[in-house]
């Protein structure tokens, strides 16, 4: 679908505004993968402190998904979402200010929770005011703009922490966060009507309902288990591996995640543009993600076995096919009555967040329990991470097909009413 269908005013008054708080809540998500040396240097993090620490982001961003799904509906994606970056922008300050785990963990906490809403919050504002035809292109688009991030948590922070320190670099995104909360507050207007009269207690069955439910469980187990090994990995270990597996220097691996987020960014916008056509088309995109997660999990491999001379491209790969994880939360709200879908994405997105949080800090265990040396871990320990990762993704796409075959037509979702 050609951009030009995207009305000028909504991408202006809409699109930029939470396109920008994506971009942030991904920036953060990944930016840790190239502070690590500074941050052992300066406060002596290990490597299983330094998955605790980053972490953190996706357990108190978990932990906000079942409400968030209830305010957004009541007070609208405007308020929630700007109100929400303003912990952001604290949590920013308060990790640029800390002189111990302590500080470092409340203020990446405190990140987590501030963008949990910039997906769901753009998601929900493009439904009430784009044009239906055009929703495939502004969501693909707004997936885009995460992977902006995860390129600017690269190069760009690497030559910012040649001008100042880590703690400047937190200032900065805690100054920006702010200036992009004001944008979102005022840019954003509201939409007149499109607030429903709900009572929260028929929201909240509808929420439980959804975990009740075989057909969810028949897809979340394997969704869950990649996008958790590709979220844990690219926004913490991707670096450190790169570092201390194909022994690039700092500005080498700081080009290749450039790469990779370069292959995040064509994910997004591939995935958005196949699938939009196979919808048009009247096919299902259950093939695709099938497809795009079994190469997601041959790119692992080739991580496990340690080709090190094709790092540059495993890792462009591991982005790019990555991505295809997004496929779950169409296929699954398609399982679903409508006026469930926004909490089903919540529902996904809430077991998705917890898994990433126990998958980082469980690799940082195993790198750490394997020894380090001058700051540097030992490659064993990053081998048996992502072979641990691998399997555990192996055994839910084993599981999920052998539940869905057990229940295939048994299970019946009922509206909420």
């Amino acid at each position: 679908m050609p951009t030009q269908k995207l009305p000028l005013a909504l991408v202006l008054r809409i699109f930029i505004p939470f396109a920008l708080g994506y971009f942030l809540s991904y920036l953060y998500r990944v930016v840790n993968t190239v502070i690590t040396t500074e941050l052992a240097g300066d406060l002596g993090v290990d490597a299983a402190q330094l998955g605790l620490l980053t972490s953190i982001y996706f357990i108190t961003f978990a932990a906000f998904q079942l409400p968030l799904g209830i305010l957004l509906d009541r007070f609208g994606p405007q308020r929630v979402n700007a109100l929400l970056l303003l912990f952001a922008a604290l949590g920013a300050l308060v990790f640029s200010r800390a002189e111990g785990m302590n500080g470092l963990i409340l203020g990446r906490a405190l990140i987590g929770f501030g963008v949990s809403a910039c997906l769901m919050s753009a998601f929900k504002a493009f439904v009430q005011w784009f044009p239906k035809e055009t929703l495939p292109l502004v969501n693909g688009l707004q997936l885009a703009a995460g992977g902006l991030g995860v390129l600017a948590a690269s190069l760009p922070v690497e030559m910012a922490l040649t001008v100042t320190d880590w703690r400047g670099v937190f200032t900065g995104l805690a100054l920006l966060t702010v200036l992009v909360a004001i944008l979102i507050f005022l840019a954003v207007p509201d939409k007149p009507g499109a607030v429903p009269e709900r009572d929260w207690r028929q929201q909240l069955r509808g929420t439980l309902s959804i975990f009740t439910a075989r057909r969810f469980w028949n897809m979340a187990p394997v969704s869950v288990a990649t996008q958790a090994a590709f979220l844990a990995t690219m926004s913490l270990w991707a670096g450190p591996w790169l570092r201390d597996v194909a022994g690039m220097e700092r500005p080498q691996a700081a080009s290749t995640l450039s790469w990779m987020a370069v292959g995040v960014i064509a994910g997004y916008i591939f995935i958005g543009f196949i699938a939009e056509r196979l919808g048009r088309s009247g096919h299902s995109n259950l093939q695709l993600s099938r497809l795009g997660i079994g190469l997601f999990m041959l790119v692992q491999l080739g991580l496990v076995l340690e080709l090190t001379r094709i790092s540059t491209l495993l890792w462009i790969l591991f982005g790019f096919f990555g991505t295809t994880g997004v496929l779950s939360y169409a296929l699954l709200s398609q399982q679903f009555a409508p006026e469930l879908a926004g909490r089903v994405n919540t529902a996904l997105n809430l077991l998705v967040f917890v898994c990433s949080f126990v998958a980082q800090w469980g690799m940082g265990a195993i790198i750490n329990a394997h020894g380090s040396e001058n700051g540097h871990y030992h490659p064993d320990g990053y081998q048996a991470a992502l072979l641990l990762m691998l399997l555990i993704q192996l055994l839910a796409m084993a599981a999920s097909s052998w539940h869905a075959r057990r229940y295939r037509d048994r299970d019946r979702v009922l509206p909420d009413t």
